[in-house]
């Protein structure tokens, strides 16, 4: 069973106040573009160019933990729809 909360946005929260004390520095000059998997609760994490293999490796070591789940450098994972600062089509 989890042991982080179940509300998504104290997860997002305190997986991005993580993510800004203590990896952002570290990992985003060698590590730009990665996928991130981070288990807030221990601050372990899983890093890879390709998101599934990041995933896989993360749930294998952490079977039961919930992740912050971003690409190193940019706001958000993944877009869908228009590319950010591009309007519609």
């Amino acid at each position: 069973m989890p042991t982080t909360t179940a509300d998504p946005h104290e997860l997002v929260r305190r997986g991005r106040d993580y993510y800004d004390k203590f990896l952002r520095a570290k990992l985003e000059p060698a590590h730009h573009g990665e996928f991130l998997y981070l288990d807030v609760e221990t601050g372990e994490y899983e890093l890879d160019a390709d998101e599934v293999a990041a995933m896989e490796r993360a749930t294998a070591n952490h079977p039961d933990s919930v992740f912050y789940i971003l690409r190193v450098g940019y706001p958000a994972s993944v877009y869908i729809g228009a590319s950010p600062g591009r309007g519609p089509a």
